[in-house]
């Protein structure tokens, strides 16, 4: 099994296979519209142009479990990070990454890597790198800045 095996909802409610981005260097963000840590949509960009060439895609995953830090519509949250941030990498219809209702996807992200607290996830902009071949190499809590990822991720495009 790897994240091939899931698909989701984008903002636009169409259903994706993960499976479109076999190959590729994954970096999967749950994330929020009104975080302290959402100026890290800046770097995540920064770092998708400077790799997307070389086969790395990011996948946001909004969530709004965190103090309701992700409220509004999965369009009005893409459109946020489209106007301000200048994103253009893919946006996800909201998910839930922690609880019963937990995201399969997410239930598998985090079944194959622990952070500070177990399997569960602490906040928004938490990263999660996947390889080539759908596994989970890399988790980075949300105090990484992805600038600091940057290296794990060059590596797994040798």
């Amino acid at each position: 099994m790897s994240v091939y095996d899931f698909s989701a909802k984008d903002a636009k409610g169409e259903s994706i296979s993960l499976s479109n981005y076999k190959g590729k260097v994954l970096l999967i963000v749950n994330t929020a519209t009104a975080c302290g840590f959402t100026p890290q949509y800046r770097e995540l960009q920064e770092l998708y142009l400077k790799h997307q060439k070389e086969g790395f895609e990011i996948l946001d995953f909004p969530c709004n479990q965190f103090k309701n830090q992700a409220a509004g519509s999965d369009a009005e949250l893409a459109s946020f990070c489209e106007l301000h941030y200048q994103t253009t990498f893919k946006t996800f219809g909201k998910i839930k990454v922690n609880g019963t209702e937990t995201h399969p996807l997410f239930a598998y992200l985090k079944a194959h890597s622990r952070g500070f607290l177990g399997q569960r996830i602490k906040w928004n902009f938490t990263k999660f790198l996947i390889d080539r071949n759908g596994r989970v190499v890399g988790r980075f809590g949300p105090i990484t800045s992805p600038s600091k990822i940057e290296t794990a991720l060059v590596e797994l495009f040798t």
